[in-house]
């Protein structure tokens, strides 16, 4: 039985595709949107996808998403609605089912089986990433080198 070398190019590709989704988590973003950045029609990016990491894109990014939500509903004072549409999701329906199947219990659940927040939500949502990095920073440069919160 022979076997074929991988299209490193197109691993790559994947590759890239999974970082943009790791990195842009919290963004608008689409099977189709992400698929087009990796230069790749959509069915062939989600066939590709799942038979290089077992998955779909869609599935992959949502569980990116679930983990971000677990991380702000242990750690930040934010209601469960503000932290559905941070993490990336547009319906609260579509991220406590999600979250449900993923997880096995509801955000609101896992909230009060989780010990309090200690730190304030604005650090970590800003730890989390949950802040737009296009958008001007919260912590500006003063002119003499310092930094002021």
């Amino acid at each position: 039985m022979t076997r074929t070398a991988p299209d490193l190019d197109h691993l790559r590709s994947l590759r890239q595709a999974k970082d943009l989704m790791d990195r842009e988590w919290a963004q608008p973003l689409d099977v189709d949107a992400v698929a087009a950045r990796a230069g790749y029609s959509r069915n062939h990016f989600v066939r590709s996808f799942r038979a290089a990491y077992g998955q779909t894109p869609g599935r992959y990014l949502s569980g990116r998403r679930i983990e971000r939500a677990q991380d702000l509903l242990r750690n930040a004072n934010l209601t469960v609605t503000e932290i559905c549409f941070l993490v990336g999701f547009s319906s609260l329906g579509s991220f406590c089912t999600r979250f449900k199947e993923q997880v096995g219990v509801t955000p609101a659940e896992f909230r009060r089986a989780s010990p309090p927040a200690v730190v304030p939500g604005c650090f970590a949502l800003m730890h989390a990433g949950g802040f737009n990095p296009r958008r001007k920073s919260v912590f500006s440069e003063k002119p003499g080198g310092g930094a002021r919160s």
